[in-house]
């Protein structure tokens, strides 16, 4: 028996808790994790407060990320030992995630822990950071470089946007982070941001076109905010999008697209296909500085990431949070 938030449904509604699962629970898999760390992201809220539909059935285990050591496996590919991790997959929707002691898993969406990383600090990073990493091999893909001027990155307090600050600003890029909670700007600051830019500035409809502003962006909001970022890209820029924080729809011309030539690039972390996955990783584990990332985590125990999971949707949280599962693990 292992311990597990786990989320149901009945006719009264959805309702999460820890409970207390055994292995014969856990679904088809050919490895078996010990989990050490996990992760709490908006995602994850969502599905556990049940705001959004992201849970595809029930019962389920959230939680799409972890960190730990194989128990077991038929996969050729892992051992008995080895330090992985996941992001992805639709674990966590689909399939049972990583906020449990155990997770059953395909081996085919496991990561080698990198070199030079701990289990604690690649779920530090998790999926917030591998996304970032992402968004920024997307920018450099489309050509933008520190010399083609300054980069927005929205919602940059949240987990995505403040490693994207950290890893841009490490690069030499002038970053322009975006918030809606201007006393958060220190914050921003110490991350290697070079401006700090209101929310409301891109919150309401603008023109098709406005002032050429911005080499390149990331965001996390989309709708309105990601309308007005397209509207202020420079000739040839380019926005990478990860997310849907400020709305699903994108209310916006093609003027950027035919006039400047701005490009816009979808960046999907969770099917992204292993090779892609596995540079983002290497990259992270070389470039990201981790007392900086140590600085902007926060420990939230199993026990109490229900209780905490509403905050995120009410922007009460920084950085990234950390759930130690089974801290041990892998430190021997």
């Amino acid at each position: 028996m292992f311990n597990a938030v786990l989320i149901d449904k009945s006719d009264s509604g959805q309702v999460a808790g820890l409970s207390r699962i055994d292995t014969s629970q856990l679904p088809p898999g050919d490895v078996l994790v010990d989990v050490a760390w996990s992760t709490l992201n908006y995602k994850d809220a969502l599905a556990i407060t049940g705001a959004s539909p992201v849970v595809r059935s029930f019962p389920m285990v959230p939680g799409i990320d972890f960190a730990g050591v194989v128990a077991e496996s038929s996969n050729p590919g892992f051992k008995p030992g080895d330090r992985v991790l996941l992001n992805g997959w639709g674990v966590g929707e689909k399939h049972w995630g990583g906020l449990a002691e155990r997770a059953c898993v395909s081996g085919d969406w496991l990561v080698p822990l990198p070199e030079g990383i701990s289990l604690r600090q690649a779920m530090a990073i998790g999926t917030a950071g591998y996304t970032a990493m992402l968004c920024v091999i997307a920018l450099e893909h489309s050509g933008v470089t520190p010399e083609s001027g300054e980069i927005v990155v929205t919602g940059a307090v949240g987990g995505v946007g403040s490693i994207a600050t950290m890893l841009l600003a490490a690069r030499g890029y002038k970053v322009a982070a975006v918030t809606g909670r201007p006393a958060e700007a220190d914050y921003l600051t110490s991350l290697g941001a070079s401006s700090i830019i209101d929310r409301a500035e891109l919150s309401q409809p603008g023109r098709p076109l406005a002032k050429e502003r911005w080499a390149g962006g990331i965001d996390v909001a989309g709708g309105v905010v990601l309308a007005n970022v397209l509207a202020a890209m420079r000739y040839r820029g380019a926005v990478a999008a990860c997310g849907l924080a400020g709305g699903m729809e994108l209310p916006t011309t093609v003027a950027p697209f035919i006039l400047r030539g701005v490009s816009l690039t979808g960046i999907d972390s969770v099917m992204c296909p292993k090779p892609e996955r596995t540079i983002a990783w290497q990259r992270l584990a070389q470039e990201l500085d981790i007392a900086k990332l140590e600085g902007m985590t926060t420990e939230v125990e199993l026990a109490d990431v229900v209780s905490t999971a509403p905050k995120f949707l009410e922007g009460q949280v920084r950085g990234r949070n950390l759930v130690p599962v089974n801290p041990l693990l892998g430190l021997e």
